[in-house]
């Protein structure tokens, strides 16, 4: 079973969002637990969190349908100390709050060097930070996105996925979220079936369908291996359809919330029946 959604609103309180999910057909969803471009937010209250527990009931949704998105200020392979324990203390309140919700996992970008350090100096500090924050935590997997290679950013590349998770001690609670946009802008080719296989096999030598835990369904407005990151609708971008339905009747790639980051929001509903629509024609 694919668990098809979108990152849906949280506005008015996290409580909202599996009702949100709900409108549009999800059978999985994304989301965000605190505002995403600000630091500090207040603790998640005791109404917020027993409203999101029956919302989930109240929808069918179980925690691992779910996959929360951390903070985009958060940079764990920042290349000065107290900047990166910022960022660290950070994500450990979004690893927290995931598990006061009852959720399972948290999605994040690994980090960016800045130019300052090598990537190799970049990823280690990724994984030492890793290791600190499952260590102060519980219960919640770390799983590390794919990015498009935009600026300084890290993990445009499968062997750089690999390498934080090889060095994080608890690879009970690592894993991986694929961003189809973010791989296609970084140089993994999904636009045929013979491409699709390729790069997926490559993932799986490399990195291992083990550790996927989730997945960004985005078509890409940029062009092949540019390393700029701008999602489009399905099917409206560079990548095309045929990737999306190599995708959809990939067996290795099931029970796993796999969201709609595209950009038109009113047509999620469309988007998430138009991608099963590939399952039935296939049958």
């Amino acid at each position: 079973m694919k668990w098809l959604g979108a990152h849906v609103s949280a506005a008015g309180g996290v409580q909202n969002a599996p009702d949100n999910a709900h409108k549009i057909g999800a059978k999985g969803f994304a989301l965000f637990t605190k505002n995403q471009r600000q630091w500090n937010a207040k603790p998640l209250t005791t109404e917020q969190i027993d409203g999101f527990h029956a919302a989930m009931e109240r929808h069918g949704y179980q925690p691992h349908q779910v996959l929360p998105h951390d903070s985009y200020l958060i940079n764990l392979g920042h290349p000065e100390e107290e900047p990166r324990q910022k960022s660290l203390n950070a994500f450990i309140d979004e690893l927290e709050r995931c598990h006061q919700l009852g959720l399972d996992r948290l999605n994040f970008h690994p980090g960016s060097h800045l130019k300052k350090i090598s990537e190799a100096q970049c990823l280690d500090y990724i994984a030492e930070s890793l290791n600190y924050a499952l260590e102060k935590t519980q219960g919640v997997s770390a799983v590390i996105e794919n990015t498009a290679g935009q600026g300084s950013n890290m993990g445009f590349r499968f062997e750089h996925l690999a390498h934080i998770i090889d060095k994080v001690e608890d690879k009970s609670r690592v894993g991986v979220c694929i961003d189809t946009c973010h791989a296609f802008a970084a140089g993994y080719d999904l636009r045929t079936e013979a491409a699709y296989q390729q790069t997926m096999n490559a993932f799986d030598e490399i990195v291992g369908f083990n550790y996927l835990q989730g997945m960004h369904l985005n078509d890409c407005k940029s062009e092949f291996e540019s390393r700029v990151d701008r999602h489009q609708s399905i099917g409206k971008g560079n990548i095309g359809l045929e990737g999306f339905r190599q995708l959809m009747n990939d067996s290795r790639i099931d029970e796993i919330p796999m969201v709609l980051e595209t950009i038109n929001s009113d047509i999620w509903n469309q988007e998430i029946e138009q991608l099963y629509a590939m399952v039935l024609s296939a049958a």
